[in-house]
């Protein structure tokens, strides 16, 4: 009998083929005191265990298929970038000869410690990196337990064709899924944001995510259909359902097609609006990516991976080398650095600050806040991202503004460190553009006073809805109340894009809403002109702009920002579409 389950839609398409479901992972690791004479032995047997992970992961590396898109090998070089840092192995040796721990045990405390700091991240992107930590330390684990870490050994047969079902998927699990010809999969655990995901999308494979207790209704062999544009497993499906989704995937497959040809294509609306399309990158994958879909630029680059996991602040030399990279990269295109946006959300070793949370973290010391307050973190920052505007075009970007005094601060800061580096010589561009995100909502009430002490501004709307709003967007309690179409987010939208219209300075969005295809046309209408969003949805968002009539959806939402009738304001949203 025909059945569904539901999960979260990771990467788009339709698949359809026989269950292949991969055993449980259950590392039943216990804690065994070891006797002094073995401590050394069991360093020693740790250590081999991270050297076999990472040979497994280079074996894959190195099988990986010219075709294959830069994503796999990045992702791949991520892990063993990990599994590389001392750090990972310091505090397990620690606990192996000071507390005589066995080092599964270990290892596994140094797991839950770093997995607990990414769980109380608001971010999404960085909140899901600890699937990365799992998915290394359990590599390590399998290793010292002496389990395969070819998970479908022996399997290339049976994955041909097949719907793939795991509890979760690590990367190199995606390659093996490309590698074997698996046509989707699901998943009991993960999130959008996972690099398995991200890595589902660029290699097309339909995916769909935290499908919980699926295995108790899935069996091996039997008929699947994964449907990841609607997050819907359909099980056993009959042969009406089974022709209804071949058309689907037939006209996936066209419109695919016509993505394809719009990577080069100028954006441009239906009546000759030009708009910019840039991208929001954080890894080597998403550079990569982001030339691959044609983007005109990098609107947002997140650095607060240089911060994470560690006791010590970035040094200048540090910074400077993962700008570098970047500029290289994009070859000439604009890219903004957002500045430490750490705190809050997105806790840092207390080493780093010697400074408590707050008992409102997202509300308390964090972003610009921080830096103003502890230059030792923020100055290398901003002296890497002053020598790397001499590499190309680089504008520097400040997160959380809430008053204009911040924004001047830094811009004081800049120019003492340019006034330094000409002294000494050191190359820079005295013009590098300074700007702000607007994901206060006080800075969108006086966006006009920021857009006089700013080279330009970009709306962060993640931030914007939920403070605005007065709601976590990651509280599921409240979450049904995070609305980006609420008209009086909408005015903070319309008042930000009018002041930097008014006083001739750029104004681009950065958050979620401007990659949802929901809300394009609408920010068309708003008279936003720059979208940043990720790689995976820039065609989508292409498409959706060329098919837009600019000057009809500027009246439409002219009229309804002014509206205060919530069923006429329904109407027009749906006219605007």
């Amino acid at each position: 009998m025909t059945f569904s389950l539901h999960g979260l839609a990771v990467s788009r398409g339709i698949a359809i083929g026989k269950a292949h479901i991969l055993a449980h992972e259950d590392h039943d690791v216990r804690e065994s005191l070891i006797d002094l004479p073995e401590i050394e032995s069991e360093v020693a047997r740790l250590r081999a265990a991270i050297e076999a992970s990472a040979e497994h992961l280079r074996q894959m590396r190195d099988r990986i298929p010219i075709n294959s898109p830069h994503d796999v090998a990045a992702f791949i070089d991520t892990h063993l970038l990990m599994l590389g840092d001392p750090t990972l192995a310091e505090e397990p040796i620690r606990l192996i000869r000071e507390r005589r721990l066995n080092a599964a045990w270990a290892l596994r405390n140094q797991r839950d410690a770093i997995v607990s700091v990414f769980d109380q991240m608001d971010d999404p992107y960085l909140r899901t990196r600890r699937d990365d930590v799992e998915h290394v330390m359990n590599g390590i684990l399998r290793s010292l337990q002496g389990v395969s870490l070819a998970r479908t050994a022996g399997a290339e047969d049976r994955l041909q064709g097949a719907v793939l079902f795991a509890d979760d998927l690590a990367p190199a699990d995606a390659l093996l899924m490309q590698h074997h010809g698996v046509v989707g999969f699901v998943t009991e655990f993960g999130g959008p944001t996972s690099h398995t995901a991200i890595l589902a999308r660029s290699l097309g494979i339909p995916g769909i995510v935290g499908v919980r207790h699926a295995r108790r209704f899935l069996q091996s062999g039997e008929l699947l259909i994964v449907d990841g544009n609607e997050g819907v497993v359909v099980g056993e499906p009959d042969q009406r359902t089974l022709a209804h989704y071949r058309r689907r995937q037939d006209e996936r497959a066209r419109y695919s097609a016509t993505l394809n040809k719009l990577r080069r294509a100028p954006c441009v609306t239906h009546d000759g609006v030009t708009i910019e399309l840039q991208a929001n990158v954080e890894l080597p994958s998403d550079f990569a990516a982001a030339r691959e879909v044609g983007a005109q630029g990098v609107g947002l680059y997140r650095t607060e991976f240089l911060y994470m996991n560690r006791p010590d602040a970035p040094t200048e030399e540090e910074h400077f080398d993962a700008y570098q990279q970047l500029v290289k990269a994009v070859s000439g295109l604009p890219v903004t650095i957002r500045t430490m946006d750490i705190g809050g959300d997105k806790q840092v070793d207390p080493a780093l600050t010697a400074r408590g949370k707050g008992a409102n973290p997202a509300l308390g010391l964090r972003a610009i806040r921080l830096g103003l307050k502890e230059p030792t973190l923020f100055l290398p920052q901003l002296r890497a991202i002053i020598r790397a505007s001499a590499l190309g075009p680089v504008r520097m970007m400040i997160p959380m503004l809430s008053q204009v005094e911040e924004a001047s601060q830094v811009r004081e800061l800049v120019r003492g460190i340019q006034a330094e580096f000409s002294a000494q010589k050191i190359l820079f561009d005295p013009e590098m553009p300074v700007g702000g995100m607007i994901e206060v909502p006080v800075a969108a009430v006086f966006a006009d006073g920021f857009a006089h002490v700013l080279d330009f501004l970009s709306i962060g709307t993640n931030d914007l809805i939920q403070y605005s709003l007065a709601i976590d967007r990651v509280n599921d309690e409240v979450n049904y109340l995070y609305d980006p179409f609420n008209p009086g987010v909408l005015r903070l939208i319309s008042m930000t894009l009018k002041a930097g219209q008014k006083a001739r300075v750029p104004v681009s969005m950065c958050g979620e809403m401007a990659g949802d295809v929901r809300c394009t046309r609408l920010l068309l209408g708003l008279g936003l002109d720059c979208f940043s969003v990720h790689p995976s949805v820039l065609l989508e968002i292409k498409r959706v702009i060329a098919d837009t009539d600019a000057g009809v959806v500027r009246q439409l939402a002219e009229r309804a920002i002014k509206t205060s009738d919530p069923v006429k304001l329904r109407r027009l949203l749906e006219e605007i579409g």
